[in-house]
C-alpha cells in the first residue's frame, strides 16, 4: 500500500485490549493523513477478519509515529542522527539501562550515542534495546516543519 510499519503493539488486559499500529509512508517526503490511517485500518481489519490471530475483543488503533516517534529499526537511528533520543536497554550497560543523548548514527549493529551532559559517548547493541524514542526538542520540531 506504500506504507512502512513502524511498530505493532498490544496494550491493555483481556477486558480492554488495543492493537496499536504505527505506520508511515514508504516515501518519507509524504505526510501521513487521517485518510491514510483509515485506509490502513480497513486493510488490517480485513486481514484480521480472515486470520483471527488475536483472541477476544480488541480495539484497532492506527496512527502515524508522530514527531517524537519511537525508533524501532536500526535504520531509524541513522536517519535521525543529530537528534536527541532516550534509549532503554534490556540489560545493564556500564551499570545502567537508561540513556539520553544525541544520536551519532550506527556502527555495525550498535547505536552510537553522545551522552552530552556526561561528556561521554556510548555504543549500545541494537539487539539489547527494549525501547527507544526521539525526544521532542525545538530542533526536531523545526526539522519536521521543514519536511526533514
Amino acid at each position: 500500500m506504500g506504507f512502512d510499519i513502524v511498530r505493532v503493539m498490544i496494550t491493555g488486559g483481556d477486558e480492554r485490549k488495543t492493537l496499536q499500529v504505527m505506520a508511515e509512508h514508504s516515501d518519507l517526503t509524504q505526510i501521513m493523513t487521517v485518510d491514510n490511517c483509515s485506509d490502513i485500518s480497513r486493510a488490517i481489519e480485513a486481514l484480521l477478519d480472515v486470520e483471527d490471530p488475536i483472541s477476544g475483543a480488541f480495539r484497532l488503533e492506527v496512527s502515524s509515529p508522530g514527531i517524537d516517534r519511537p525508533l524501532t529499526r536500526l535504520s531509524d537511528f541513522q536517519r535521525f542522527a543529530g537528534f536527541d533520543a532516550r534509549v532503554e536497554m534490556l540489560i545493564n550497560v556500564d551499570g545502567r539501562r537508561r540513556f539520553k543523548g544525541r544520536l551519532l548514527g550506527v556502527e555495525g549493529e550498535a547505536i552510537h550515542l553522545d551522552l552530552e551532559e556526561e561528556e561521554a559517548e556510548v555504543y549500545l547493541a541494537f539487539q539489547d534495546m527494549s525501547r527507544a524514542k526521539l525526544i521532542l526538542t525545538d530542533e526536531l520540531i523545526a526539522a519536521a516543519q521543514a519536511g526533514g
